[in-house]
């Protein structure tokens, strides 16, 4: 860029290459065609003043000798008259001077003639070196021009080739992480959100929730669970806000496309059992649509305190809901404060009618167990007492049984075997 001062308003402006190139050729053009008729004016003038030096000069000697001749013609005369013979001889000599005279005259004119020439011939040929100079330099500026076009050319399509070489590059990348996504299942395709949710809130938790809860929710007792709970408490203990948090995303190239929709009945309820505050659904999915796409998504219309959000949007949410938590914490403290005065003294009044309807239960209960201990008591001495009898009458058939074993012989068992009666004769007999 160039920059030109107005010489009347002295206002400096900027001008590129091309613009200044055409501001000097202009310029040269006016100031050549502006020199050009000075010099022809000048030319003109100077022409017009040597032809009147040259006359003057011409008639200066014409006058002189005209003078001269004048004097002449006296001095004949006053020869013819002193002596006309004398001199007629001389005529003849003076018509040669005459001549002569005459002659010289005509040279004259034909040298300023020609002088005249010369210089007529030398000006044509310095307007002419002059029109050649500034047609070299027209050409000159004309082949820059032709230059800094063609190097503004290859510079365009230097740039042309390197932007298309890059997108190129850019369009190879993109193809290369769809075809990664398309490959990816949907469960890794979820937990790469959920890693990159885990991953935000990590880096956030030592400088802006040091005291927070946020892990993956692994309680499924209930039959389903959420992906992530977030809690936080006051140095009380009392809480200040808790979240649930689904994350759901989607490949282009899955065969069915989900809804944000389908995911918000199951979410509320995995909210509601495990006791959290608000919730909210992490989503990719409708990556098309102009409703998800614009920001923080309320779905209070269709479940209490439910949002839909972006990923960028994770950190923002959790921090608009603790701030709005951490406003409202001052009177949640105070509610409890009066809640804890009214139910001290709602408890000592039913702990005390608890204490007596249960002391009085306690009472019956003991006397009814007292009774039936007695009862039972008595059972066990009835049992007790048939228990000796029937041991009594156990020991007599014990001695009874004795005093059979004792009557009882080898030659009463052999009785009636012979078989036997012979084993038993050998075993008795000496041996030989």
């Amino acid at each position: 860029m160039n920059e030109i001062k107005c010489p009347k308003c002295n206002e400096v402006f900027k001008v590129d290459e091309s613009g200044f190139a055409d501001i000097v050729k202009q310029v040269r053009d006016k100031e050549f065609e502006k020199a050009l008729q000075e010099r022809e004016v000048l030319s003109v003038t100077e022409k017009k003043l040597a032809v009147a030096e040259a006359l003057a000069t011409v008639e200066k000697e014409c006058d002189s000798l005209k003078a001269e001749l004048g004097r002449k013609a006296d001095e004949i005369k006053l020869i013819e008259a002193n002596i006309k013979g004398s001199m007629r001889e001389n005529l003849a000599e003076k018509d040669t001077q005459i001549a002569k005279l005459q002659a010289q005259m005509q040279t004259h004119d034909a040298e300023l003639k020609a002088k005249l020439q010369v210089q007529e011939a030398e000006k044509r040929l310095a307007v002419s070196e002059a029109v050649n100079k500034v047609e070299k330099e027209r050409e000159a500026l004309v082949n820059e021009l032709k230059s800094k076009d063609a190097e503004k050319k290859l510079l365009e399509v230097s740039l042309k080739d390197k932007y298309a070489a890059e997108l190129k590059t850019k369009d190879e990348m993109i193809a290369y992480y769809r075809d990664m996504k398309a490959k990816l299942s949907t469960k890794m395709v979820g937990e790469t959100l959920e890693q990159h949710c885990e991953t935000e809130f990590n880096q956030l938790r030592a400088a802006a929730f040091p005291t927070a809860y946020f892990e993956k929710d692994n309680d499924a007792k209930t039959g389903s669970k959420g992906d992530y709970i977030y809690r936080e408490s006051d140095e009380s203990g009392n809480e200040i806000i808790s979240i649930m948090f689904e994350m759901k995303n989607e490949g282009d190239e899955t065969a069915t496309k989900k809804r944000n929709e389908d995911f918000l009945k199951e979410l509320d309820k995995d909210r509601n059992e495990k006791g959290c505050e608000y919730a909210v659904l992490v989503s990719l999915l409708e990556a098309d649509s102009e409703l998800y796409n614009s920001g923080i998504i309320d779905m209070s219309h269709r479940y209490p305190k439910m949002y839909v959000i972006r990923p960028q949007f994770f950190i923002p949410m959790i921090t608009v809901l603790r701030n709005a938590a951490m406003n409202s914490l001052k009177y949640k403290s105070e509610l409890a404060l009066v809640k804890s005065q009214n139910v001290d003294i709602t408890n000592f009044e039913e702990n005390l009618e608890a204490f007596k309807s249960g002391f009085a239960r306690n009472y019956d209960l003991a006397s009814r167990k007292f009774k039936k201990a007695i009862e039972e008591i008595d059972k066990a001495i009835s049992s007790l007492q048939k228990t000796k009898e029937e041991l009594m009458s156990s020991d007599n058939n014990l001695r009874l049984a004795n005093n059979k074993a004792e009557e009882l012989t080898i030659k009463r068992l052999t009785r009636g075997n012979p078989t036997m009666s012979t084993k038993f004769a050998e075993l008795n007999e000496p041996a030989e």
